[in-house]
């Protein structure tokens, strides 16, 4: 047997696994059984969504474009400008403009953030440098339009989410990074 039919068959192998374990899941549902989920990354064999009506489970590491995170009780936004994630993006797709004061003097929060999407190639570089927390991944992927535009670009009012919303669709980093921020808040007191 050759090289290339040996993995023809593991992969055929593969995909009869799929479907036997289908036929064996549906039988298990039909006898009142309890079986695994249908959807994520725990389901197991085949299984048809029909989508728009239902939506698959997505992975909370799944990442599509960046998003800015604002406090909730407050409204403030977590940026400061300090421009780390422009510096680490290796496409150059985000600028950020500081917003200036009444007096001129530059303030430590964004007057316009910009990602253009049709450039960024969504590695979360941006998001893993960020000292403050303020970029985090997004599970939104429908991005589609019904006009064609040059260079799609998110701004600011585009990008902001709420640190709820966030805790909602990344249940266990928001614990982990809560956490954190206690037991940093404690140690400086």
């Amino acid at each position: 047997m050759t090289f290339f039919g040996a993995h023809i068959l593991r992969g055929m192998a593969v995909t009869f696994g799929h479907l036997a374990v289908t036929y064996i899941e549906g039988f298990r549902r039909l006898l009142g059984h309890k079986v695994s989920s249908r959807y994520g990354s725990k389901a197991k064999g085949i299984f048809t969504i029909q989508y728009p009506e239902e939506r698959m489970v997505l992975p909370e590491r799944f990442r599509v474009l960046p998003v800015l995170l604002y406090e909730e009780e407050t409204g403030a936004i977590r940026c400061t400008a300090c421009g780390i994630c422009t510096k680490v993006c290796p496409t150059q797709c985000i600028w950020i403009v500081q917003a200036k004061g009444e007096d001129g003097r530059v303030r430590s929060k964004p007057e316009q953030f910009v990602i253009e999407t049709n450039v960024c190639m969504n590695c979360g570089l941006c998001a893993e440098f960020c000292p403050f927390d303020a970029i985090k991944m997004d599970h939104r992927f429908e991005l589609a339009g019904r006009v064609r535009q040059p260079g799609e670009n998110h701004v600011l009012a585009d990008l902001l989410v709420s640190t709820a919303w966030y805790a909602k669709t990344h249940p266990t980093d928001w614990s982990r990074e809560e956490e954190a921020r206690k037991k940093k808040a404690q140690k400086v007191q």
